[in-house]
């Protein structure tokens, strides 16, 4: 292992861990493993990292996909993936011209912004609106977070904590939060390989380090299963928007 890609033992288990994050994150607390993110990086070269990373994360989706396939919310996903779309093009030119800081920065940056607005949006959802006004706000919000997530998660695999905002802030349930998501993160992951494969971030050497770390993902995610029937939904929203604070914090200071 040390010979084809230069990492140390202690590296090795630190993405091993990072790996079993991933399974959590995905059948527990979303947005989670942008800790993950941030493991890959410190013991890989940031832009290879994430190409190793990409296929840990569709065998969580897998996962996850497996255990909540029936909770998901179609009209969500429907609605969201033209934007994603757009989202997922911008970020693959972004990948081709900007650097790692800019990389980092900006999606921190981001993060941190839809975490604000979030928590905002939810103290004013008790005051009604129009009908037509509602419905307009609805579409625009979904927009903006459908390009956001789109451009995070190709530029860094960072979409999930973008769509766990956007879920939170539409009032999903747990079940329905996680359903909706794993079948979001397994079809945007999947689109997401061609791309990749085209930047050069995935290649043979990548797919056996994946190899090598497929397994670790599968603990994560029998203890997400297990963790997330033991979390309250306040607790659950809480943990989430946690979640991606932090994650925004460990983009912007590294």
């Amino acid at each position: 292992m040390h010979e084809i890609f230069g990492i140390t033992p202690w590296g090795f288990a630190a993405l091993a861990v990072a790996a079993v994050l991933v399974g959590f994150s995905k059948t527990a607390v979303s947005g989670a493993n942008t800790v993950s993110l941030a493991v890959f990086a410190a013991v890989l070269p940031a832009r290879e990292s994430t190409g190793v990373l990409l296929p840990i994360l569709i065998c969580g989706d897998v996962l996850a996909v497996l255990t909540y396939r029936r909770h998901a919310h179609w009209p969500t996903l429907w609605r969201l993936f033209p934007a994603v779309a757009v989202g997922v093009v911008i970020g693959t030119v972004f990948l081709g011209f900007a650097g790692d800081g800019a990389v980092r920065t900006s999606i921190g940056a981001i993060l941190l912004l839809m975490a604000a607005v979030t928590v905002w949006r939810r103290r004013a959802a008790e005051r009604p609106e129009p009908e037509e006004t509602a419905t307009r706000t609805a579409r625009i919000k979904a927009g903006s977070y459908g390009v956001l997530g789109g451009f995070t998660t190709m530029v860094a695999n960072a979409g999930g904590p973008v769509l766990s905002l956007y879920l939170l802030s539409a009032g999903f349930r747990k079940l329905g939060f996680l359903g909706t998501s794993a079948w979001f993160f397994l079809i945007v992951n999947s689109a997401k390989v061609p791309f990749s494969v085209g930047l050069g971030l995935i290649d043979g050497k990548s797919l056996l380090l994946d190899a090598a770390l497929a397994a670790f993902v599968v603990p994560g995610a029998l203890i997400g299963k297990w963790a997330v029937n033991r979390i309250n939904q306040r607790l659950f929203e809480q943990l989430v928007l946690a979640a991606t604070v932090l994650g925004g914090l460990q983009l912007l200071l590294r």
